[in-house]
This record gives C-alpha cells, structure tokens and sequence, in this order.
C-alpha cells in the first residue's frame, strides 16, 4: 500500500493576509492525507488487521451509497 509522496505547496496571492495563506495550507495538508498517513504509521499495524479495516470500510462505503439511493 505505498503511496506517492504528497507534496503541498501553497503559494501567497497578491496581498492575502498571511492567516489566510495559513488556513489555506493547513486545508490542503488536510486534503492531501499527509497528517493521517502519520497517525496511521505511529504504531505497527498487522497485516491482517489493515485488512480487516479495509473490508470495514469498505463494507461501510457500499452501506452509505446504497442507503442514499434508496431515499
């Protein structure tokens, strides 16, 4: 399951306060993944386990899009 590296680049817009460049960079750190690949990665995680959250997910994912079609 290796990833590319993500790399987040934000650069200032003609006078923008430097808040907004901040917010701006932390929402696409967000987007990117890169702060939850690191949670992830604290810790070991067995193989069968990452498995077992993959299928939970994606047994979840088929639940939520069949509920919302069926409204």
């Amino acid at each position: 399951m290796a990833k590319k590296p993500a790399y987040v680049e934000v650069k200032a817009k003609y006078n923008e306060p430097t808040e907004r460049l901040i917010r701006r960079f932390i929402k696409s750190v967000k987007k990117s993944g890169i702060m939850q690949e690191i949670r992830d990665r604290r810790y070991y995680k067995k193989p069968s386990d990452l498995r077992r959250e993959e299928e939970k997910k994606r047994q979840q994912t088929i639940k939520k899009i069949s509920k919302k079609h069926s409204n």
